[in-house]
């Protein structure tokens, strides 16, 4: 008889301040706390390293990016993830050369970096300027084969195109992992949090993966200066981090305001069959999707 392959997962949700170091204390013990309560893949907010920097336009913040190596967070939790044998996407601010990336490195359980996934969809708009910091990905939607399965990482602005969650799913995926910070959208006027998450429900569901995502939590504000032009603006980010199963139903949920460690437990080897009996891989129609690419 074959031996299952369960897998539980987590999604630590938490507030961010302005020093690093005390945001990767935190992060480092939610991580714990989620590898004592059985999780082995364990996903952390976007950019949890600071607050999100992105809100404001400053040349100075160019220099928080670092090669991958040299990143913090990616040094510190390659040695929490041999030492608690876990699985970690990490994401950071990437320097490579002269190129600039939101990048996630995914750290197996031996602490080793499997490779990295940069950020292919970049926003820009009213408090996310991402574009003033950040060049689309060039890695293409990577899975990678972990300890625990097959996985692939999709961030933040990424989760609102289905090609980015199709694409995982042909190469490979078994779980898809979404690192976030979203809140208030002070322009618009509207709480787009259910939006957001029903996006995400039906790549899960279209897909028959399960789905994670981490946001942070918290009011995070910009203080005017010469750097910024002045600039005084503020964002609320509003949490609401959860685990989807394959049909796209939420099983695990967490509050807008509320630091917190959410886990779920999944056997791959049923959501695969469940996979294979929908017949929506066996039925596509590549031949007639090319409007997407054309247009």
């Amino acid at each position: 008889m074959s031996r299952k392959r369960n897998v539980t997962v987590a999604a630590v949700q938490m507030k961010c301040s302005t020093n690093v170091e005390e945001n990767i204390a935190k992060a480092d013990a939610l991580v714990r706390e989620a590898a004592e309560k059985g999780a082995q893949i364990i996903l952390l907010p976007e950019l949890f390293e600071r607050q999100y920097f992105c809100q404001e336009r400053r040349y100075d913040y160019y220099n928080f990016a670092k090669p991958t190596l040299e990143n913090d967070a990616v040094k510190h939790f390659a040695k929490l993830a041999k030492e608690l044998e876990i699985v970690i996407p990490v994401s950071f601010y990437e320097r490579d050369g002269n190129r600039l990336f939101n990048s996630a490195a995914v750290i197996d359980a031996d602490g080793e970096i499997l490779g990295l996934y940069r950020k292919t969809h970049i926003p820009d708009d009213h408090y996310y300027q991402e574009k003033f910091y950040f060049i689309p990905g060039d890695t293409g939607f990577k899975t990678f084969k972990t300890k625990f399965g097959t996985i692939g990482v999709g961030i933040c602005w990424d989760q609102w195109f289905p090609e980015t969650a199709r694409a995982l799913a042909l190469n490979g995926a078994e779980l898809i992992f979404y690192p976030t910070a979203i809140g208030s959208e002070p322009i618009l006027e509207c709480d787009s949090m259910p939006h957001w998450r029903r996006c995400m429900q039906g790549h899960s569901a279209a897909n028959v993966i399960p789905v994670i995502a981490a946001n942070r939590i918290g009011r995070e504000d910009v203080t005017p200066c010469d750097e910024n032009g002045n600039q005084t603006s503020s964002l609320v980010f509003y949490g609401s981090s959860f685990i989807t199963n394959e049909t796209g139903e939420i099983i695990k949920s967490a509050s807008r305001d509320e630091e917190t460690v959410l886990t779920a437990e999944f056997d791959l080897d049923e959501v695969f069959q469940n996979r294979l009996g929908w017949g929506l891989f066996r039925d596509r129609r590549p031949d007639c999707y090319k409007v997407i690419t054309e247009k």
